[in-house]
């Protein structure tokens, strides 16, 4: 078992809370690193988990875990956990963990999940569409697809992750989130295998050569899997397309490192809007 053979792995730091009087983590701990390994496997499929379960009808149930010791971490060493979906069968998956220190392996663990009616905890068959997405993703297949269009085509889907986003999580005034600009502008969203909305943001025309990206609203289940770099990826490509040799954004400061890493960089002085501080920033092509 090698940390390269793992296309979803979780990045943790062992914190003092986890060790024992020797400073080396208990053993219990590593199955709370495995199933929080779970929750970014889930991310990386682009599945907000409860809303797809209902989709799926069903639940992921675990019927054993086990683990494997080859060495031990120690307080504030920084972990790799590595996870993978090895077989399917008719109701059940098998999941294999790799625990790394760098390169070396300090624990493997499988752990065999059950798809189940919630209602009787009964076994089902895993459903065509999550095995599919399961063996996909195993495979290096894409998780989502990015949809451009204007306001009539994508407006439904991006309206409702816009008001579950800047509405009901940040305390904006529907009437502020929403307004005139949505029917002229470019937008795009991101679906899951699921077709469900996961991502969406628009491109407007600032002035002539200049494109202005905002209402970037990534669902908050699914935040750091990348997801909102495609979104960005996919919008900065259409100003390019467009002609813009610049493109502008009024970034929320607490993104403005998110901006940069993809090439902004700020372009005046912080400011309030609807009650939020914002930063313009720029990215020239």
């Amino acid at each position: 078992m090698q940390r390269q053979n793992f296309r979803c792995v979780h990045r943790l730091r062992v914190r003092w809370a986890e060790v024992d009087m020797q400073k080396i983590v208990f053993n219990a701990h590593y199955l709370m690193y495995i199933d929080t390994a779970m929750s970014d496997y889930w991310r990386a499929l682009a599945l907000p988990y409860e809303a797809s379960m209902q989709t799926l009808g069903g639940e992921m149930y675990v019927k054993k875990a086990t683990l494997e010791y080859h060495a031990s971490a120690k307080l504030d060493d920084t972990l790799e956990v590595g996870l993978r979906c090895a077989r399917i069968g008719n109701s059940s998956s098998l999941f294999e963990a790799g625990i790394f220190s760098g390169d070396k392996l300090l624990v493997s663990g499988e752990l065999v999940y059950v798809f189940a009616d919630p209602s009787t905890q009964t076994s089902t068959p895993v459903p065509p569409a999550l095995r599919a997405m399961l063996e996909g993703f195993e495979a290096g297949a894409d998780m989502v697809e990015v949809r451009t269009g204007d306001w009539n085509a994508l407006g439904r889907d991006a309206g409702r992750l816009r008001t579950a986003v800047f509405v009901r999580e940040q305390g904006i005034a529907a009437d502020v989130e929403a307004d005139a600009l949505d029917a002229s502008a470019r937008h795009a969203v991101l679906y899951n295998r699921l077709g469900q909305p996961v991502a969406t943001g628009r491109l407007l025309q600032q002035a002539p050569g200049v494109g202005r990206i905002g209402r970037m609203a990534v669902d908050r289940s699914v935040r750091g899997a990348q997801w909102g770099r495609v979104l960005l990826n996919t919008l900065i490509d259409a100003a390019r397309v467009r002609g813009d040799q610049q493109v502008q954004l009024h970034a929320q400061c607490s993104a403005q490192g998110f901006y940069q890493r993809a090439g902004f960089a700020v372009a005046g002085e912080p400011y309030q809007e609807a009650g939020i501080a914002h930063v313009l920033m720029a990215r020239d092509f």
